[in-house]
């Protein structure tokens, strides 16, 4: 019997805009989706009528309940205008929860708010698969990532202090500081102090026992301002934050240094909060990030400055995922949003945990990957699964016939454009073409042991003989299944085929996961692994690249996971290299490392890390519509 929250949808055709569908929609209280999901009042927070936060400690009380099924959305390599892996990830537990009669919760990551008011809009899925209410998914939700902003500031912050503080005072009087004493005269560590005299090797719990050589290395930590890595953030697309100077005011005495801004979502704090497994878990990520390195070399963190603690006071509301709902009334969890180069591009580990103790045995918990599955999927499985020890029973990878074509020979998409005449017409030998991407895709996913399911999300244009097409090319190429998917114009309905295939997908699914390499082979070996699982023929190393690799090899982080920062539009490192070239040599620019988060990150090309804005943004069409104070104009 459905679920007393599941609604049938009155659908349109043509499909209005994503906000005029979203606002159509009056959505439950959420007290009434949390109590379907067997959630009590004490078990989240309500943030207003539509919004709790699931407090982690719902996961103590059911770890005696089995786990449901885990799958996981990916894509083939997009166009500019996105797939619709997210609509797909809506559509597909719309089709489970509400016409398939299973328990079922979506995990997805939180939207940036820079771009929803800049070119991509926002990330609620579309059309009539979405969740709501769309504004406040897209815009300030429960403030998690104004928390990561403050987070990340005030480490920055902290950063330059210090070195300030250690040019302008001597040993004694920054020890003084560091450890004043109180009324009755006596000092005391603080007890993030105490993680730093451990990291250098003194057992003295008492400041005043510290010899002069102790008291140096404690307060002094000569901080390399060139080496500093950290840098501040905002949650706005502004490209003129990517490179500033600071420390210009006379009361600075001339501390100036180059920096910049990165949008919010590219903090590393994000990528912590996206692989935590508890809030003890993420005190020690957090302390143990790395902001740069002493003038002798070595790592610099968190702790070091003194600040894990307070960026943990921070964050402790974050670390809880936020309970929305679909348009069909089925549950959602969102939970974090790591961009998807620099870092790995998936939501939450506690949101998925959460997820899979609610549905239960023979439920479903279904979770997005971001941009296509060579960079999504491989973070997924190679970094988000060693951390969550999760195992997926099902991969699906979205496909479109204009993407398809696209790497077919097709003509370049450009978002904001109209779409070439080859586009919205019938093509099939150009879609036949394009399908080698689509297979390389398949077999890279099939490695990991897992089922792939191929949803070919349909457009007006599509044609049946293109859609055929498609779905032989998967079928040869080792797919379990490729169906045919018309969520985005009818709901749940349009994904019920898609629905019936993963359920068989994950009840056939015996498996073990396989990752593509083991963590104790060398940072080189690693990257080798993924460009070949790319189809390069060889990886090529700047100096830059060299020196880091060294540099963390010998601090001994080399037993890292790996996340490739390369473009999502080829499985090169070259945009306009398209269908699934083999061969290329990939280049190693540089090399990073987010040792709080846990991952080395190796840059292939230049990462942009702070958005601007186009020359017509999102935000013109943005409105409220003061009578009723609804927003208007949201995509």
């Amino acid at each position: 019997m459905p679920s007393p929250t599941i609604r049938r949808l009155d659908v349109a055709s043509p499909v209005p805009a994503d906000i005029d569908i979203a606002n159509s929609v009056e959505p439950l209280p959420i007290a009434d989706i949390a109590a379907e999901l067997g959630l009590r009042p004490e078990h989240y927070d309500l943030y207003g009528k539509y919004k709790a936060k699931v407090l982690l400690a719902v996961l103590d009380e059911l770890k005696a309940q089995q786990d449901g099924y885990y799958v996981v959305v990916g894509g083939i390599t997009p166009t500019p205008l996105g797939e619709g892996k997210s609509t797909t990830t809506v559509g597909l537990c719309q089709a489970l929860g509400a016409f398939l009669d299973k328990k079922v919760v979506t995990c997805l990551r939180q939207p940036s708010q820079g771009p929803t008011f800049g070119i991509k809009g926002g990330a609620a899925g579309g059309g009539y698969s979405q969740v709501i209410p769309m504004d406040e998914f897209n815009l300030h939700l429960t403030g998690d990532i104004h928390a990561i902003t403050a987070a990340n500031n005030l480490l920055a912050a902290a950063i330059d202090t210090r070195i300030f503080h250690e040019n302008s005072q001597s040993d004694k009087g920054l020890f003084n500081r560091l450890c004043p004493a109180n009324k009755e005269g006596k000092r005391h560590f603080a007890d993030v102090m105490l993680r730093r005299l451990t990291k250098l090797g003194i057992s003295k719990t008492d400041p005043n026992e510290l010899t002069p050589d102790e008291i140096r290395r404690f307060a002094r930590l000569d901080i390399d301002p060139e080496s500093i890595t950290w840098r501040r953030v905002m949650d706005v697309n502004d490209r003129f934050l990517r490179k500033i100077t600071i420390g210009q005011g006379p009361e600075e005495k001339g501390m100036v240094r180059e920096t910049g801004f990165d949008i919010s979502v590219a903090s590393e704090i994000m990528a912590i909060l996206a692989l935590t497994t508890s809030l003890a878990d993420m005190r020690e990520r957090l302390g143990r990030m790395v902001i740069g390195n002493s003038k002798s070399g070595e790592p610099i963190t968190a702790d070091d400055l003194g600040v894990g603690g307070a960026l943990t006071v921070l964050m402790k509301d974050a670390i809880h995922p936020t309970l929305m709902q679909t348009l069909e009334g089925t549950p959602v969890l969102v939970h974090a949003g790591p961009f998807a180069n620099i870092a790995h591009g998936n939501s939450s580990i506690v949101a998925d945990k959460i997820a899979l103790k609610l549905v239960g045995k023979g439920g479903f918990v279904v979770t997005e990957a971001g941009f296509g599955a060579d960079i999504g999927t491989e973070k997924f499985m190679d970094i988000k699964c060693r951390y969550s020890r999760l195992v997926p029973q099902c991969a699906i990878i979205v496909a479109t016939i204009r993407a398809l074509k696209m790497h077919g020979g097709g003509p370049e998409v450009v978002a904001g454009k109209p779409l070439d005449h080859a586009y919205v017409s019938e093509n099939v030998a150009l879609v036949e073409a394009g399908c080698v991407n689509l297979a390389k895709h398949i077999s890279n996913t099939g490695s990991y042991g897992v089922n792939v399911v191929v949803a070919i999300n349909k457009f007006a244009s599509d044609t049946e003989a293109e859609m055929n097409a498609v779905r032989s090319a998967a079928m040869v190429a080792g797919a379990f299944d490729a169906v045919i998917c018309t969520h985005h114009a009818h709901g749940g309905k349009g994904a019920v085929e898609l629905g019936l295939a993963v359920q068989r997908a994950c009840e056939s699914q015996a498996e073990p996961l396989k990752f593509l390499y083991p963590l104790e082979s060398s940072i080189k070996e690693k990257i080798e692994s993924i460009a070949k699982f790319y189809g390069a023929s060889g990886v090529e190393y700047s100096e830059q690249a060299e020196k880091q690799i060294e540099m963390y090899t010998k601090q001994g982080f080399s037993n890292l996971p790996i996340c490739m920062a390369k473009t999502q539009y080829s499985f090169s490192h070259v945009p306009s290299m398209k269908g699934a070239p083999t061969g290329f040599v990939l280049p190693i620019r540089d090399v990073r490392a987010s040792i709080g988060a846990g991952f080395i990150y190796p840059l292939v090309g230049t990462m942009s890390t702070m958005p601007g804005l186009p020359t017509r943004p999102c935000f013109y069409e943005i409105d409220v519509d003061t009578a009723t104070g609804k927003v208007m104009g949201l995509s």
